[in-house]
């Protein structure tokens, strides 16, 4: 029985990497969505509204940064990976009801990343799009500039899996989770906030955990 015992705990994160992979394979080819209801290992949920999502690594990723910012531009996620790095625990709440405690971010503080591109004046919020094709997320300029707002690369210690948003997604920690838009690729300074895809179908544009769209959940952040 100990040999056992023991045995399941070595093998305990290589069937949990597996259980991932297998649910984020069949979850990008399911037309149903019966597959985004089931948690995996780690307790997420797999979500994502287009049939399928194109893979970026190191050769094929970019990050594109523009509207109404003084130095349009684009960045590498090698040169992501060299800018000063925050870490954050939080607990990770989705609108649906389900939460995922202590999970750790790392990443560029989003309000260093719109310093070093230099924001407008007439800048008052910002959009997000995603290289899924379809998604958006927007933030007014003042959320954007929050130390607990990051463009993450890595999650729980590790790089950011496909089926988590990667290479690169969005974390917005006092928000719930749709605010954080996975397979991130664009970045736009715009005068005011444009909702993004769940707000056009309902959902809070200010999504506070626990402050909004009709939830009492405990905040995330303060």
């Amino acid at each position: 029985m100990l040999g056992l015992g023991a045995a399941g705990l070595v093998s305990a994160p290589y069937l949990q990497r597996g259980t991932e992979s297998a649910l984020s394979a069949v979850s990008g080819k399911d037309p149903t969505g019966v597959t985004e209801l089931l948690p995996n290992g780690g307790g997420f949920r797999y979500y994502s509204v287009a049939s399928s999502v194109p893979h970026r690594n190191a050769g094929t990723y970019e990050l594109r940064v523009g509207g109404l910012v003084e130095k349009p531009g684009r960045l590498t996620l090698d040169e992501l990976r060299e800018l000063p790095q925050q870490r954050i625990v939080r607990d990770v709440q989705c609108v649906t009801g389900w939460r995922v405690p202590s999970t750790a971010f790392e990443g560029v503080r989003l309000s260093d990343l719109l310093d070093a591109f230099g924001v407008r004046p007439e800048a008052g919020a910002v959009r997000f799009t995603c290289f899924d094709g379809i998604y958006s997320e927007s933030l007014t300029l003042k959320q954007a500039m929050r130390d607990d707002v990051l463009v993450t690369l890595r999650m729980n210690d590790e790089p950011l899996s496909h089926s988590h948003g990667g290479p690169v997604r969005l974390y917005v920690a006092p928000m719930y989770f749709y605010k954080s838009a996975k397979w991130l690729s664009g970045i736009r300074l715009t005068r005011e906030v444009q909702p993004g895809y769940w707000e056009k179908r309902g959902y809070a544009v200010d999504g506070w955990v626990g402050r909004s769209n009709g939830r009492d959940d405990a905040p995330t952040a303060a």
